[in-house]
């Protein structure tokens, strides 16, 4: 229906590639991602190769992997047909796609009194939740020795 605005929402992806793929298919996964986040209606604000990572696990026969991030805005209806593209798709390993949340501008008026912008309505608020200090601190020493262990 023309005429009819769809909330857009900001997303995160996170790809995972496999690191056999060359350059130019790697490229054509991403190119894919995004033009067809932009035909349902979206729009891409970065793209941003974050090259290639260990894994913390081997994924199929795979120890590491070539990340890459997209950030854009879509309409929550298109994110369900990326999700299953990207699935299909041989030469991603993995991907997430994670909704972001805009942060609250504040702005103050001539009498001091705070008024706030870009607020969705199903964000909790903060006031009702108490941070208990536990006093109990970890030693980053001791999570080091975990992966080393799985070697």
């Amino acid at each position: 229906m023309e005429g009819v605005e769809q909330a857009v929402r900001r997303y995160e992806l996170m790809l995972v590639l496999r690191p056999d793929v060359p350059d130019e298919r790697a490229a054509a996964v991403i190119d894919r991602t995004t033009r067809y986040i932009v035909a349902s209606g979206g729009q891409i604000i970065k793209v941003a190769p974050w090259g290639r990572r260990r894994l913390a696990y081997a994924i199929d026969r795979y120890r590491e992997g070539s990340y890459h991030i997209v950030v854009f805005e879509s309409p929550a209806e298109a994110i369900a047909e990326l999700e299953r593209s990207l699935q299909i798709t041989e030469d991603v390993l993995r991907y997430l796609v994670t909704r972001t949340f805009k942060p609250v501008k504040v702005r103050r008026d001539s009498a001091g009194a705070e008024e706030t912008d870009d607020v969705d309505s199903d964000l909790p608020s903060g006031e009702d939740e108490e941070d208990e200090e536990t006093g109990e601190t970890i030693d980053e020493s001791e999570s080091d020795a975990a992966p080393a262990a799985i070697d």
